[in-house]
């Protein structure tokens, strides 16, 4: 059996051997990035070097991201969706050699020393061309060369990466697959049906284009790239043979502590083991969010939403199946005891994790119980109006809109078959198609928002963002000099137009502090300090004083910015040159972000 572990030491040592070096994963939450709420992909936190910065480490370089996608949160529960999962990845930064990167994917699948896939049983698609940009012949021909004799050339929609919009660095992808056995499910199956028989296992894209007009044709990329993605825990399902990436590893061993526990078991109903399977996911995600260094806790904004989704729905799911919530303090150990071992940040807050799950825990059921009222109001309004109906001769069925049923699901948390349980107890029903269409729309704008959000990451890299990056490590810098070194930043988030951050602080700012701070920033900017950056091993980087804000997103070899005697901090950029581009420095507001975390927000003039 082949472990999660065994997988990722396989990748190191093959890209080793071909000349690329291992990075370390970056935080599940971006870095100064106002256009994810979490890393959706290896490629995330590597856009400046996409970009065109030269990265610490080379050309050539691999590693395992912790990822989080939330787009697809309705579909956990299923045999392979996950919300929280680790991502293999390589890149050629400024290169684009298709040939031997499709060499490669094949060579790692197939090669008896790796993988060990059978070859008859992989499938790969490749671009179909349009009039953007031409079929990507290069790949089809390098795939039956290597022996592939399922290649599928497929449209835009299946085979292409963009930014949204369509605009700017752009290019084919080609994406592996393993034949599952299943008989095709019509004379026009592909790996672009939905009918199982395909399972995709990695991704190859090839960002050699740049369109810079809508309807305009693609021209070469000055900047070319190439990106892949390798779900770890799906791969592991099916070197193993598994059903479902929940029947392997650390999945398996939480599945087996609450099935011990549970008065409904696993397998006893399909509604039962999604439960199951949605408790042990969103646990997970719940471990890696909150053990994060950014310090993101339950809110109703902004990643602390998604996670408060994430507690509020296992807590549910917990009601389902029998199972006690006390016990999830013992499977956040579980999972830090597991991811632990590759993620420092999860380690050092584990206590933190388990208090802050805890209160939202009991917070939540506070909200059921208002739930349960809002119930009982919904009821008593129709029977209300049937009384009046009574005079009317109008009829009132026993029926509750799916309006109200999703008010209950999206204000107080009631998923659609707790509503539906209660109806029935009172000899009601609830109108599910209204429901789904509530459901459906909700779902569409989340969709729209998460994959805007994620595509327009390669765009946000403006001289705008790069000012208010540099102005940001001059915010700390006097933050720092007010209160001391203990102050950090516990989250940032930048736009073209301001910057927010996010430190820990035990008081107000008066209007005195803020004033203070303000003229320690526009000190710096008027004494039009250079901006140097070096590269340094990370050991060597902290020897110098440098400020490492998060300790466990670093690299072997890191860029160190320093601003004279003001800042120096570990950072992957990009920054201004001297300090008098910044012209003037303003703070907005000043606020509570959280407990014992104040918020910033400040322009540059």
């Amino acid at each position: 059996m082949k472990t999660d572990k065994d997988l990722k030491e396989l990748w190191f040592s093959f890209f080793k051997d071909h000349g690329f070096k291992r990075i370390d994963s970056a935080s599940i939450v971006p870095e100064n990035d106002p256009s994810v709420l979490f890393t959706t992909a290896g490629m995330h936190p590597l856009v400046p070097y996409l970009l065109g910065e030269k990265h610490p480490a080379g050309n050539r370089i691999c590693d395992v991201q912790r990822c989080l996608r939330t787009n697809d949160i309705d579909s956990v529960g299923d045999a392979w969706h996950l919300t929280c999962f680790e991502m293999l990845g390589n890149w050629f930064l400024g290169d684009c050699p298709k040939e031997e990167m499709i060499k490669l994917s094949f060579e790692f699948l197939t090669s008896p020393k790796y993988l060990g896939l059978p070859k008859e049983k992989l499938a790969a698609t490749v671009f179909e061309g349009d009039e953007i940009a031409p079929k990507d012949e290069v790949a089809y021909k390098t795939w039956k060369d290597c022996g592939i004799n399922e290649v599928f050339y497929q449209n835009k929609e299946e085979n292409w990466w963009a930014l949204g919009g369509g605009k700017g660095p752009c290019g084919p992808d080609s994406e592996m697959f393993l034949d599952t056995g299943k008989p095709k499910c019509g004379p026009n199956c592909s790996p672009a049906c939905d009918c199982g028989k395909y399972v995709e296992i990695w991704n190859d894209v090839f960002m050699q284009f740049n369109v810079q007009n809508i309807g305009e044709k693609a021209v070469l990329l000055k900047n070319p790239n190439i990106d892949t993605g390798l779900g770890l825990e799906r791969v592991v399902a099916i070197l193993n043979g598994a059903k479902s990436v929940y029947d392997t590893g650390i999945f398996k061993v939480v599945i087996d502590f609450i099935n011990e526990r549970a008065t409904v078991k696993y397998n006893e109903s399909e509604s039962a083991t999604r439960s199951y399977r949605i408790i042990t996911d969103h646990l997970r995600s719940s471990t890696f969010v909150l053990g994060d260094e950014r310090g993101v806790v339950p809110s109703n904004l902004g990643q602390g939403y998604i996670l408060r989704r994430f507690i509020r729905r296992a807590v549910n799911h917990a009601r389902n199946i029998g199972f006690d919530t006390k016990y999830f303090a013992d499977i956040v150990d579980i999972f830090v005891d597991k991811h632990g071992q590759d993620y420092r940040d999860i380690l050092e807050h584990r206590e933190f994790i388990k208090e802050e799950l805890q209160k939202e825990v009991e917070k939540f059921s506070k909200a059921l119980e208002d739930g349960h009222k809002e119930f009982d109001k919904v009821i008593n309004g129709i029977e209300k109006h049937k009384e009046f109906a009574l005079k009317t001769g109008e009829i009132v069925e026993n029926k509750i809109s799916g309006k109200a049923v999703f008010r209950l699901y999206d204000t107080f948390g009631f998923p659609f078959e707790l509503t539906k349980e209660l109806a029935a107890e009172r000899g009601y029903t609830v109108d599910e198609k209204e429901f789904q269409e509530k459901f459906k729309e909700h779902q569409e704008k989340s969709r729209v928002a998460s994959a805007g959000q994620f595509k327009g990451g390669l765009a946000d890299n403006s001289v705008e963002s790069t000012r208010f990056h540099t102005a940001t490590h001059l915010l700390l810098a006097a933050l720092q000099h007010f209160y001391g070194k203990d102050v950090k930043q516990r989250g940032s988030n930048i736009t073209p137009e301001r910057l927010r951050l996010d430190f820990n602080l035990d008081h107000k700012m008066s209007p005195e502090e803020i004033k203070q701070v303000e003229d320690f920033v526009n000190e710096a900017i008027s004494r039009e300090i250079p901006v140097v950056c070096e590269v340094m091993p990370y050991e060597k980087a902290k020897e110098s004083g440098a400020e490492g804000v998060f300790t466990s997103k670093y690299g072997s070899e890191v860029k160190v910015y320093t601003i004279g005697d003001v800042s120096k901090e570990m950072c992957g950029g990009p920054h201004v040159q001297n300090t008098k581009e910044l012209h003037h420095f303003k703070i907005i507001k000043e606020e509570s972000s959280s407990s014992g975390i104040r918020r910033i927000k400040a322009i540059l003039d």
